[in-house]
């Protein structure tokens, strides 16, 4: 039996050339495909308006030089944790390609749930696919012209929505929200609300799946993840071929395909399964719905078109679990175990040392020593508590600053003075800050110059 044939090209049959028109289909499938993005959509725009003790719950805050993350702050010195989990979530993505081939496409992926969220806009004010495509072909006047209106008014109201909630991840929302409604929006969350509505708005309402054939580069380099074990959407050519159409009388000759078109009127990138397996594919599973639906109607054993490898379709042994699929594993759990130990190791208390470039080291007539010095304190644990401050050395000092610093004056450069009336002193001499709360505590080693270098 011949392996499933791969096809390069784009073999579009719902609208050469032009736009597709999306037939909604329902199923299995659909309803857990539905069920996956309806709960990321909620957990999208609902994170956004959580507070924790006044504190935004998930935000990646630039003013502050820190990130919220589920009610733990990060300073952007703790980054790298971001990229063990980048790294984790990239394993994570190729172990489901090899394992199960573009689920994420056509399951979670933001294209695909926006896309799927504009189409259904479109059959509500257009009508379903087959009068959304004859209408393309006659006037936009009366009737028609007051649906599209009103389809493009739903889908900016949408993107709208959809660029405020992310900004919301940059900024307070509720400050963003108030900001808006009192037209006291700063010029640069103006911008980028209209560039992020804009762009969702082209994306899912105009490009949809040339995103996918054109600009993702996930879709290009499947072939290289995939492999002959890999379960990925395919039609069972043996079983469905040679076809027949649905008025013909089914023989022991004919295969259980009769030709409907379903599964091509369904796909959001308008392939045909049929003809093998194909970039542009989603896995979306849209045509196993529709052909499941058919196959009961006549009659016939669902299963035509499935999550199948290609050893599965010739009745060859087809493991799932694998060695390369369990490498993925291994890197994903790797990548996860190296940032959970990066969280207990992260820096709750940050503090900054500058000397004073103008004048390092200050000689009384007495003989009193003195250096200046200015300090930034943050804190990342999480609470409105005071810092206080403590110098600790090894000689006899007069520290001349605050011992105590308020939420409200950190991440701020405040002066220090720190004087020795010791004669004796020589070189550069140790000097360490502690900064501390109920919490955390942190120490940052400096020197004591008792001669100004020349």
């Amino acid at each position: 039996m011949e392996p499933i044939p791969v096809i390069n090209q784009p073999t579009t049959t719902t609208a050469v050339g032009g736009k597709i028109h999306v037939r909604l289909t329902q199923g299995f499938y659909q309803n857990l495909r539905r069920l996956v993005s309806g709960t990321l959509l909620f957990l999208f725009f609902g994170l956004a308006w959580v507070e924790v003790d006044g504190q935004p719950w998930l935000m990646f805050d630039f003013d502050q030089h820190r990130i919220n993350l589920f009610g733990t702050q990060f300073s952007w010195f703790d980054l790298p944790l971001m990229a063990g989990l980048m790294i984790a979530g990239t394993a994570l993505l190729f172990l489901v390609a090899v394992g199960w081939g573009r689920l994420w496409c056509g399951f979670a992926c933001p294209q695909s749930i926006w896309s799927w969220l504009f189409i259904r806009i479109e059959q509500m004010t257009e009508g379903r696919a087959s009068v959304r495509r004859k209408g393309d072909s006659q006037p936009l006047t009366g009737n028609r012209l007051t649906r599209r209106v009103l389809k493009h008014t739903l889908w900016v109201l949408l993107a709208t929505a959809t660029a405020v909630t992310f900004t919301g991840y940059f900024v307070p929302m509720r400050e963003l929200v108030m900001n808006m409604l009192t037209l006291e929006l700063s010029i640069f969350s103006t911008f980028w609300i209209i560039m992020m509505a804009a762009l969702t708005y082209v994306n899912g309402g105009l490009v949809r799946e040339k995103v996918c054939f054109h600009m993702c580069p996930y879709s290009r380099f499947q072939g290289v993840m995939f492999d002959r074990d890999t379960r990925t959407v395919t039609y069972d050519v043996a079983r469905g071929e040679p076809r027949h159409h649905k008025s013909q009388t089914a023989t022991d000759t004919k295969g259980d395909c009769i030709d409907c078109g379903l599964c091509v009127q369904v796909c959001p990138t308008g392939i045909d399964i049929r003809n093998g397996l194909q970039y542009e594919c989603i896995d979306c599973a849209a045509c196993i719905d529709a052909c499941d639906a058919v196959m009961v109607k006549t009659g016939r054993e669902t299963g035509l078109i499935g999550f199948r490898s290609e050893n599965q379709i010739v009745k060859q042994p087809s493991p799932l679990w694998r060695p390369r699929l369990l490498t993925y594993m291994l890197v994903m759990f790797s990548a996860t175990a190296a940032v959970m130990y990066g969280f207990t190791q992260r820096t709750e208390i940050l503090v900054e040392i500058r000397r004073d470039r103008q004048q390092l080291v200050q000689q009384q007539d007495d003989g009193t020593v003195c250096n200046l010095y200015r300090v930034k304190v943050e804190s990342f644990t999480g609470t409105h508590e005071a810092i206080n401050v403590a110098v600790k050395a090894d000689f006899s000092i007069d520290v001349m600053g605050q011992q105590q610093i308020a939420a409200n004056e950190m991440n701020q450069w405040l002066p220090y003075r720190i004087c020795s009336s010791d004669r004796y002193l020589k070189g550069n001499l140790p000097l360490q800050f502690n900064v501390s709360n109920s919490s955390a505590h942190e120490s940052k080693k400096t020197v004591f110059m008792t001669v100004a270098k020349r």
